[in-house]
């Protein structure tokens, strides 16, 4: 029965830091350093942003010689971005 609780409790404090690391990982990325990344302006428009991460993941993709943090990052960024110029058009 101790085994069991500690098991759980165990799980409990996994589901706990991987569900608190995720929600850091969503968002916590600044929209100043997505652009810087991507290497794109303000005034950008949102296919300038997907074109500029088609050429950056190219080669930073795991696939091509990359690493997986870098190609998250990557993607990161692009959400940001885009997710930054809906924001913008729907004020």
């Amino acid at each position: 029965m101790l085994k069991l609780l500690i098991i759980l409790a165990l799980a409990g404090l996994a589901f706990a830091w991987w569900t608190g690391s995720s929600a850091r990982r969503r968002g916590s990325m600044p929209v100043e350093e997505a652009r810087a990344l991507l290497g794109v302006t303000e005034e950008d428009d949102a296919e300038t942003v997907r074109a500029a991460h088609r050429r950056l993941i190219a080669r930073v993709h795991p696939d091509s010689g990359g690493t997986p943090e870098l190609a998250r990052r990557t993607n990161e960024a692009r959400d940001v971005l885009l997710s930054e110029l809906t924001h913008r058009r729907n004020d």
